[in-house]
């Protein structure tokens, strides 16, 4: 039988064993195809989602905010990268969360598997344990440091890495403080279990806030026109955080 006459059920369960950059092309062979593949709830989603995520991710509200398997299978794509984090931080097994081990006198950073230097993107952090007396959320370039003696804001300490300080609610860049965020009289601290929306737009060059869906402004403008990844940094032990990738972003 040729594959044109394939019903969509068995053309599915085909797609659903093939790999992601195999997918994008099958995409782009023919319209049913495309149809398929551009439903982003259906079983061949499902499929790859149960094989990458663990069924407690799966079925937590961790992922609340992408409503679709191939959301979840993006964000788990863009997710931390534990080849590319301090030696005191883990990844746990849902592949969404660090886990911070309880080591003296360290500051400790991670950052995420993917890279923008195009379009606009949008992740959400969760601080699901204690902040510590420094606890800053941001963007850092492959050039930053992952870890240092003491408890600094570690991201935001270099030229390499913007940072907001949940705990003073400072923006930190080069080693300086960068003013108060966000700019209201008395703005209310970070409470754990927040959850804060990092917008990044490469088209215009800025690093932008929300905190429980609302804007909190643009925090830094003019990046440079290089690899931005999503990171943190974090000093108090046993603290965990987790950040959830919400694809391209549009205002």
């Amino acid at each position: 039988m040729h594959v044109d006459f394939l019903p969509d059920i068995i053309l599915g369960n085909i797609f659903s064993y093939l790999s992601l950059q195999d997918l994008r092309n099958s995409s782009l062979v023919c319209k049913r195809w495309y149809s398929i593949l551009n439903d982003e709830d259906n079983d061949v989603w499902r499929w790859h989602c149960i094989r990458k995520l663990t069924e407690e991710v799966l079925s937590s509200d961790l992922l609340s905010s992408t409503p679709t398997y191939k959301t979840k299978l993006k964000a788990f794509h863009h997710a931390w990268n534990p080849e590319d984090c301090s030696r005191n931080i883990y990844i746990k097994p849902n592949g969404f969360t660090i886990h911070r081990n309880p080591v003296a006198q360290s500051t400790d950073a991670v950052r995420g598997k993917i890279g923008f230097s195009h379009g606009r993107h949008a992740w959400e952090v969760i601080w699901e344990g204690p902040l510590g007396t420094v606890a800053v959320v941001g963007i850092a370039t492959k050039e930053a440091t992952l870890q240092t003696h003491g408890y600094i804001a570690l991201l935001g300490s270099d030229d390499q890495s913007w940072g907001w300080n949940l705990v003073d609610n400072h923006l930190l860049h080069n080693g300086d403080s960068q003013g108060n965020y966000p700019m209201l009289n008395n703005a209310p601290k970070y409470q754990v279990g927040e959850r804060i929306r990092v917008i990044l737009d490469c088209d215009d060059n800025t690093l932008a806030f929300e905190r429980n869906y609302e804007f909190l402004g643009v925090a830094f403008r003019g990046l440079p026109e290089k690899l931005l990844y999503p990171s943190v940094s974090a000093v108090y032990g046993h603290t965990e955080v987790s950040m959830v990738y919400l694809e391209k972003f549009f205002s």
